[in-house]
């Protein structure tokens, strides 16, 4: 394994573009570190509640919970036809009560709220708590619970993920090592994207033997109070919160329009459409997307006139309207 690059001295009011769009996995040392909820979760677990009820919108949100035998490791279950958590609707205070009882066992269960936008649920903090991504306009989200394990996996967005309470260990793949990871079902996942079904902290190297490949490649960051990584689209990362409590504030932008969609939903609908035809023509359709998509070249349009090019021109809001509305019709 690989120690990461880290970056000293980083403001989160003002990050340069050799930062925001890094190719490798950064390690932002103490960039939050002047946050008012950083500076209570240095004093105590219990400062930490105290804080963030304060913007508690006590609306239900979304908790997975598991068994202690699981050991915080947020997965499927033995024969992959479901989860070893369930998901359960709880309210902010009932995560708290729940996470200061567990603190006291041995072996607590796990409490684990993901993906949760700060905005809506807790709307006030990011006056206090915040950075500035120029003209990125990211989606701020909370992470919140007790000891837990994420499989590796990917995000689309570029990711900017903050431990403002307790520590965390990130682990990070290239995308190159998508054949070493043994990647799991890509339309079934406990949290939306495709995971690896390697467990990092105990791997099976007879069931995973070309894993050994992205071990050994792999970037390690273990995170403090107050520190931030920088996760590039498209990067692999397992993710290990490893106290009783810990809390995580993550920023996902994209470096292109929302209206171009999700690139996964287009392999999903490759995968109907192409995968199983007969190997002549899906070699003729693989020359067909290199031509228009992977390598288009303006000589390949230019008999075309601007005016008559269609889906052809480059990408824009009406353009991917009209696609969108073709592909719903034919979808009825």
């Amino acid at each position: 394994m690989k120690a990461i690059r880290v970056i000293e001295n980083c403001q989160s009011n003002h990050l340069s573009e050799e930062i925001l769009y890094s190719n490798e996995p950064l390690l932002l040392k103490n960039f939050v570190h002047d946050w008012p909820l950083v500076k209570e979760a240095k004093k105590s677990d219990s400062a930490v509640i105290s804080y963030l009820r304060n913007f508690d919108a006590k609306k239900p949100l979304t908790a997975m919970t598991g068994d202690p035998s699981i050991k915080g490791r947020i997965f499927y279950n033995e024969d992959l036809s479901g989860f070893n958590f369930d998901y359960r609707r709880v309210s902010l205070e009932e995560i708290f009560q729940k996470l200061t009882e567990c603190s006291k066992l041995e072996e607590p269960p796990m409490i684990y709220v993901g993906s949760t936008n700060i905005d809506n649920w807790l709307p006030g903090f990011r006056e206090e708590n915040d950075i500035t991504l120029g003209k990125h306009q990211p989606i701020a989200s909370l992470w919140i619970g007790n000891r837990s394990r994420v499989a590796p996996h990917y995000d689309f967005p570029t990711n900017i993920a903050c431990s403002v309470a307790g520590k965390r260990r990130f682990t990070f793949f290239s995308p190159e090592h998508l054949d070493n990871l043994y990647v799991g079902p890509i339309d079934f996942s406990p949290a939306g994207q495709p995971i690896s079904l390697v467990d990092l902290l105990n791997p099976d190297y007879e069931k995973f033997p070309k894993y050994r490949n992205a071990e050994s490649d792999a970037i390690v960051a273990d995170l403090d109070v107050g520190d931030a990584v920088l996760i590039p689209s498209m990067w692999w990362h397992h993710v290990e919160a490893r106290n009783d409590l810990n809390v995580l504030v993550n920023y996902w932008w994209r470096t292109t329009p929302n209206f171009m969609g999700s690139p996964l939903n287009v392999l999903q609908h490759a995968i109907m459409g192409l995968r199983d035809l007969p190997d002549e023509q899906r070699g003729i359709w693989k020359s067909l997307f290199d031509y228009y998509v992977f390598n288009q070249k303006e000589e390949n349009i230019s008999h075309i006139p601007e005016n008559a090019r269609g889906a052809l021109n480059p990408m824009d809001e009406n353009i991917a309207d009209k696609i969108k509305n073709v592909l719903s019709d034919k979808f009825r």
